[in-house]
């Protein structure tokens, strides 16, 4: 975790009151984004919201009684205006995953960069805070396990240069200006509810569930024994109210610059271990017997470990953020909710 620098004398908040927060979400129609905005409103219901997103990959367009605003980052001005009266900017708004930003690389740099540009600009204006994820992507092959997020930047596709670009210009607006909370995030799972939509994402969990679920076979990149650390998107979204509630009493003290925390779980498991959890919960859920199968894998410069540990320590003592979500019995939650 890198520490908070002290106000400088260009700062533009010495201390910054905040009785009925305001908090902003940007990509707030999104798989992570829309659960953030619900786990506000469970934590703290009198909280003011903002929930803007431009639809690119949104599964809905507004969440209990909070409206999401089509906002495209890529235009400031309109972006400013939106996100007028923010305490705390959730900064959610990504092409995000490996295959859509090779597909669509120029939108990728004009969002992920420029946008997170855009959002941190407006931080350094106003004094409002921020939250940013970044992907394990940044580090390229881990150079060592536990993953912790001082270890060197080497980002082997274009998602992780993107995304190391934009943790690179927050850590330069932050200073002096506002206090931000970046997060160096594990492998995704699970679906959850908004107003009876269930919202996912194809990650490999769920990628394996709709297929189990269809009675397909389920596809295992050789050599299968390639371990992930998987984080339940609940556990993730609650984690950015773990960092609000920290970057709330970082504005009042007045302090600035950037703390980077390990969002992820102590779950590493294989992916055929992953592929055999819901291919048991099938049958005993469903009686569908699926089959497993190993078959060439297309990304060759993906890392091939065996543990793929992570340490989360500073998420757990800092922001007291703890995990509840696990992957066997969410397979199993999943897949009986389905009958």
């Amino acid at each position: 975790m890198t520490d908070t620098t002290d106000t400088e004398a260009d700062s533009k908040s010495s201390g910054r009151s905040t009785e009925t927060p305001t908090i902003a979400v940007t990509g707030a129609a999104g798989y992570i984004g829309s659960r953030v905005i619900v786990e506000f409103q469970e934590a703290y219901p009198d909280w003011e919201l903002i929930a803007i997103d431009n639809q690119y990959r949104g599964q809905v367009d507004s969440i209990g009684d909070v409206d999401i605003e089509h906002v495209d980052v890529r235009n400031r001005d309109r972006l400013e205006d939106a996100l007028a009266g923010a305490d705390v900017v959730c900064h959610l708004a990504a092409i995000s995953g490996v295959d859509d930003c090779d597909k669509n690389p120029d939108l990728a740099y004009e969002v992920n960069v420029t946008g997170t540009n855009n959002v941190a600009w407006f931080c350094r204006k106003t004094g409002a805070a921020l939250a940013f994820p970044f992907s394990m992507a940044v580090l390229g092959d881990p150079e060592e396990f536990p993953i912790t997020a001082d270890q060197p930047r080497d980002p082997l596709n274009w998602y992780g240069r993107t995304k190391l670009l934009g943790e690179r210009s927050i850590e330069s607006f932050a200073d002096g200006a506002f206090p931000a909370h970046l997060f160096l995030k594990s492998n995704l799972y699970g679906e959850h509810g908004v107003d009876g939509t269930e919202v996912g994402k194809p990650t490999v969990i769920n990628f394996f569930l709709n297929r189990a679920l269809a009675g397909e076979t389920l596809t295992v990149y050789e050599p299968g024994t390639q371990a992930r650390n998987f984080v339940h998107v609940k556990d993730v979204a609650r984690a950015y109210v773990r960092s609000a509630e920290r970057l709330i009493e970082q504005l009042e003290r007045g302090e600035t610059g950037t703390e980077t925390y390990e969002i992820a779980s102590d779950e590493d498991m294989s992916v055929m271990e992953v592929a055999e959890i819901v291919r048991e919960a099938a049958l005993e859920e469903h009686g569908i017997e699926v089959d497993v199968q190993l078959v060439e894998n297309p990304r060759s410069a993906e890392t091939m470990v065996e543990k793929f540990g992570v340490d989360i320590s500073a998420a757990s003592n800092v922001l007291e953020w703890e995990i509840q979500e696990r992957v066997d019995t969410s397979v199993q939650s999943i897949l009986s909710s389905t009958r």
